[in-house]
């Protein structure tokens, strides 16, 4: 792993992936990382006819810092260097975009179980993120 991916959503199982990520680089060496945070976009047509793109805007950016903060924190404490992003759109496809663009060898990501519904909307993101990349994942729980 030299050019690494790691979607982030905030989410506890996120944050174990990072953390595994800074014990990989503490055993095998550095290697360029990536968060990346996506946001699904409001497509809701009263929504957007009362509120500005530029509060919508402020509203992707507020809700992508707070998912990102967590794990940001936890790399400038293991003085991991990495790059930090935001996006709009559809997850898996936003992923699989940003790894492409970026040369991404590699996606580490948190996975979810099948106990809450919850879960299962999570879990499915990774299952789609697996089918649409043609590099390798690593799923942690």
């Amino acid at each position: 792993m030299k050019n690494v991916l790691i979607p982030v959503d905030g989410s506890a199982n996120a944050l174990r992936a990072v953390h595994y990520m800074v014990e990989h680089i503490r055993e095998y060496g550095p290697c360029t990382v990536h968060l990346l945070n996506v946001q699904l976009p409001i497509v809701s047509g009263s929504v957007l006819a009362f509120v500005s793109q530029e509060m919508i805007q402020d509203y992707y950016n507020d809700e992508a810092k707070a998912a990102l903060a967590d794990a940001k924190a936890a790399l400038d404490k293991a003085g991991v260097q990495y790059e930090a992003s935001m996006r709009v759109g559809p997850i898996a496809e936003s992923v699989k975009a940003y790894a492409s663009e970026h040369q991404c060898d590699h996606i580490v990501m948190g996975s979810r179980g099948l106990g809450a519904a919850g879960s299962l909307l999570l879990g499915s993101v990774a299952l789609k993120v697996l089918h649409a990349v043609h590099i390798p994942v690593t799923l942690v729980n």
